[in-house]
């Protein structure tokens, strides 16, 4: 009896695909097959499929180049529900042979950033129809979808001819090495909720701050800005001396003394040159935006507050701590390449160790130190803009502000506006000196040390230096650390 049910079902399932096989399938559904036979010259399950992977944050810049090198071309659209989603462009030929459902349409197109304030209509799953080198092509292009395991943009290529493909595919990565809508401006990369990269890039306006703007002891600004954008006007002396033009820069300091400020005093000072801003768990995209700052360059890689993984083994790609590999890509990088990376920390000591077994990777650290007596003031005066606090007053004030931050500085302005406006009357100096009673009284530790002051008062002298800490030459503003990388 067994037997007789298997047989049964095994004649019934012939029957079935028999049948199939039998319908008259509707015109629509063999479009896709139809239309790859007639442009490929050949059956297209007889042409092998190769793949190219393109990564998500390079999807626009994928999707310009195409569209200049399939310009004798045209783009369609697949239909087929959301099957076509999960099959390569070779699954839904083989599928098409026996159970053709995929009509074409016009294509689906996915809106990304192209600058601050532009986007482009990048095709996210189209079928470019072109010749190349006189041979017939079809090229599936999709965008990334990470819940259906894809997890980078990928092109899909049907031809017959392999030297055409290798051909294409040579021109295009050339292009892709160095056409960027992201080469000259600046970008974050952005975490997804499938990976670090899995959302793209964050563009960012480049910001406009004045040299007035960043107050710093002196010399300080002038040092950086020096390591970080004029080495390169030295580049033809230095590559001819065989002198490797990347560098690194150090910034540390306590919280709030203007690290991130100086960056991006640094940014807009460097119009054209290309930015790649790395935070938090973006650090572990490290390996990538070396790969970027290389194509791109002139570049500068940000990686703020470093020491958050100086020991950390959470979201790296090995067994070391992700700041190895962070110093690993700066030393991975061709000697010829302008490219400055600009690492800020505000625990030094965290990081000590590490760039000690990996010497030269940084060449200068610099200290952002708390700002003293006479930079308090020229902070006061810069925030106040044309409110009309009196010298004496802004002097008084910042004299007895020591051992404060910027931050509270400009907390400290924002305080005294407001007191005024509850008092309906202009800002005065009677505001401003009762706003730093109340956030200097002693209720106010915590306060202060939210806005990144110390809880106890120091005075302006130079200190010695703590255990673990730079010495009297870093404490001045600079420290050349030595090395060559």
């Amino acid at each position: 009896m067994g037997r007789d049910i298997e047989d049964f079902i095994q004649d019934f399932g012939e029957l079935v695909r028999t049948a199939q096989r039998a319908q008259p399938h509707s015109a629509r559904g063999r479009e896709l097959l139809d239309t790859l036979t007639e442009h490929l010259g050949k059956a297209p399950s007889d042409v092998s499929e190769v793949v190219e992977d393109v990564p998500v944050h390079r999807l626009v810049d994928a999707d310009i180049i195409l569209e200049s090198m399939t310009a004798n071309g045209r783009c369609v659209g697949i239909g087929g529900g959301d099957n076509r989603r999960h099959m390569s462009l070779a699954d839904m030929v083989q599928q098409s042979e026996m159970h053709p459902n995929f009509p074409l349409g016009p294509p689906d197109y996915v809106n990304l950033p192209v600058g601050p304030d532009e986007q482009r209509q990048v095709i996210g799953f189209g079928l470019r129809l072109f010749m190349y080198d006189d041979v017939p092509v079809a090229l599936l292009q999709r965008k990334a979808e990470p819940r259906s395991g894809r997890e980078s943009a990928s092109l899909e290529i049907l031809c017959s001819e392999r030297d055409a493909v290798t051909g294409f595919l040579a021109e295009f990565r050339k292009r892709m090495q160095s056409e960027s809508v992201i080469k000259g401006q600046i970008v974050s990369l952005s975490r997804g909720e499938y990976g670090p990269m899995s959302a793209g890039v964050t563009f960012h306006a480049r910001p406009d701050l004045d040299r007035g703007d960043v107050v710093l002891p002196d010399g300080v600004l002038d040092r950086v800005s020096e390591h970080a954008l004029g080495i390169a006007n030295q580049r033809s002396a230095l590559l001819a001396a065989q002198q490797h033009l990347k560098r690194g820069i150090l910034l540390y300091g306590p919280p709030g003394t203007g690290k991130t400020h100086t960056v991006r005093y640094l940014l807009g000072a460097s119009a054209g040159t290309t930015a790649i801003l790395l935070s938090g768990q973006t650090l572990g995209a490290v390996s990538e935006a070396a790969q970027m700052a290389r194509a791109f360059q002139p570049s500068i890689v940000v990686l703020e507050d470093c020491d958050l993984i100086a020991e950390d083994r959470s979201f790296g790609h090995g067994p070391q701590p992700l700041l190895f590999e962070v110093l690993d890509a700066m030393d991975g990088l061709d000697g010829d390449a302008d490219v400055t990376f600009v690492l800020t920390t505000n625990r030094v000591d965290m990081l000590e160790r590490a760039l000690a077994q990996r010497p030269g990777r940084v060449d200068l650290a610099v200290e952002i130190p708390l700002p003293q007596q006479r930079e308090r003031a020229a902070l006061l005066r810069l925030y106040a803009g044309d409110l009309p606090f009196s010298r004496d007053a802004i002097d008084a004030v910042s004299e007895r502000t020591s051992g404060t931050t910027a931050s509270l500085g400009r907390e400290l302005i924002r305080r005294a506006v407001l007191r005024s406006a509850l008092d309906a009357a202009p800002a005065s100096d009677e505001h401003l000196l009762a706003a730093a009673d109340e956030l200097m009284d002693d209720g106010a530790a915590l306060t202060r040390s939210l806005l990144g002051s110390g809880t106890a008062d120091v005075d302006d002298a130079p200190a010695g230096p703590e255990p673990g800490m730079p010495g009297p030459a870093a404490r001045m503003g600079w420290t050349s650390l030595p090395g060559g990388g």
